[in-house]
């Protein structure tokens, strides 16, 4: 077969191998093979160029894998006798010891500098337009005829053609796989009726959309919602922002840098992030409305039972006593809701309630009483926590009234239930003495409520211990 026949079949073959796919990898890989076993070459390496980095990267190669490469080279139109030729929009040849041209870049993990000859041409689109640049190379001297030189700049300017139908194909690829990641996303967001369950879906669609390693939503108060993968080398915060305020952002993290088309699509899914939080707080606000007026209904019912029974007692109750016991006992259902707004949960924590109701209580008592008070760490739930802190006020209001100078409180644990002991050192309770109001409303709050027990003694001052369970 002689030259020129092994040169049109060389074209023939390139652009059947451009025109086979679209994918831009597999055509650079056949186009190297092809070049360098049509031109006896050892090597043929095709650099494509990033117009946003201006350098030339290297993608395909037959002679070096660029598989087994750290980093893949990179050099700038003007660097290097292939980006000579890119800069200059025309072929380079150069017979032999290339490696000793001053324009000779060198590459440490790629070893160009064992080849005599080389002859590259730029890949141009249109005739103008940089794309790339590939080479030939041999070990042995070689002069580069007129024929090869032409050659392989009509298989360049065939590369360029399949250069800028892959990019178009792959665009298009990208847009479609973005619309999808953003319609699961605004489907997750439409369809759930959970925060939480939103947030995950937002963050594991990121990490699958963006190929990242790992993502997490960053609330305002700086918690971290739904954590997905790992950290990386590279990676960027997107605010989430809603109606010109921020309300978080957006961590993906990966190996790779983040191109602008990446930025872009999580500019978009963090909006959808941003509407999806802020719908699913607007559920939780009308959720909580609903629970907070259903417990205000209910305290209100409380607090009327309680001075119904008041207003039921026998004759000879002190009015001002009365309603001095009827304010401490909505303060006590006054510090439960304080304290479940502070924490915003559906728990109270019994040693802050106690703290907080014993210090009401104790203002106005005579200058000497003595409150001393051991109180474990417990959570009880709200309504729960209710009847405990109107036990509470009860009891010691009654030891503050009745006692002597000094009132012991203990909060603990033990074998599954809570104990609540009141002490006084007063003169004691008489055991057949009847139970007032205050007491009445306490049997009824621990039996009813707390589904627990209360034990009176009164042997050398008088301890009032409520036992529940936990």
């Amino acid at each position: 077969m002689d030259v020129r026949e092994r040169h049109m079949r060389l074209l023939t073959e390139t652009i059947e191998a451009v025109n086979s796919t679209l994918d831009l990898e597999e055509v650079l890989a056949q186009v190297a093979t092809k070049v360098a076993d049509a031109l006896h070459a050892d090597a043929c390496f095709v650099y494509l160029y990033d117009e946003r980095a201006d350098e030339l990267v290297l993608r395909a190669t037959h002679g070096t894998s660029v598989e087994e490469m750290t980093h893949r080279p990179r050099m700038r139109p003007g660097e290097g006798i292939t980006g000579s030729a890119a800069a200059a929009r025309a072929p380079v040849a150069i017979p032999r010891q290339a490696h000793l041209d001053p324009r000779f870049k060198n590459f440490p993990n790629l070893p160009e500098d064992e080849y005599e000859s080389i002859l590259a041409v730029p890949i141009l689109a249109r005739g103008e337009r940089l794309e790339g640049a590939l080479n030939v190379r041999t070990r042995d001297p070689r002069e580069f005829t007129d024929d090869e030189i032409d050659l392989l700049l009509v298989i360049a300017a065939q590369v360029a053609q399949s250069i800028e139908h892959a990019k178009l194909y792959s665009e298009a690829q990208r847009r479609v796989h973005e619309l999808e990641a953003l319609a699961r996303i605004s489907e997750a967001v439409s369809e759930s009726l959970y925060l939480e369950e939103s947030l995950e879906a937002i963050v594991k669609t990121t990490v699958d959309a963006l190929s990242a390693t790992g993502a997490a939503l960053v609330l305002e108060d700086g918690k971290i919602a739904w954590p997905e993968g790992r950290a990386d080398a590279h990676a960027i915060r997107q605010p989430l922002r809603w109606r010109g305020r921020q309300i978080g952002e957006l961590v993906v993290d990966r190996a790779s840098p983040f191109t602008q088309h990446d930025r872009e699509l999580l500019a978009s899914i963090a909006q959808q992030a941003a509407v999806a939080l802020e719908h699913g707080r607007a559920v939780m606000r009308g959720v909580l409305a609903q629970e907070i007026h259903h417990r205000v209904k209910n305290n209100l019912q409380t607090v009327a039972s309680l001075l119904r029974l008041q207003a039921r007692a026998d004759s000879g109750i002190d009015p001002q006593k009365a309603l001095e016991d009827s304010v401490n006992r909505i303060l006590a259902i006054a510090a439960v809701h304080e304290l479940l707004t502070e924490r915003r949960d559906d728990d109270v924590d019994l040693a802050d309630l106690l703290g907080r109701l014993r210090a009401t209580l104790v203002q106005g008592v005579a200058d000497g009483r003595a409150v001393d008070e051991q109180l474990e760490s417990l959570t009880l739930a709200g309504d729960r926590a209710t009847a405990l802190a109107l036990v509470f006020s009860e009891l010691l209001g009654n030891a503050l009234e009745h006692g002597g100078s000094h009132v012991q409180v203990d909060l603990h644990r033990r074998n599954g239930e809570v104990v609540l002991a009141i002490t006084d050192d007063g003169d004691g309770i008489a055991e057949d003495a009847p139970d007032g109001t205050g007491l009445s409303i306490v049997r009824a709050l621990v039996r009813d409520e707390l589904r627990g027990t209360l034990e009176l003694t009164g042997d050398g001052g008088t301890r009032a211990e409520v036992r529940f369970p936990a």
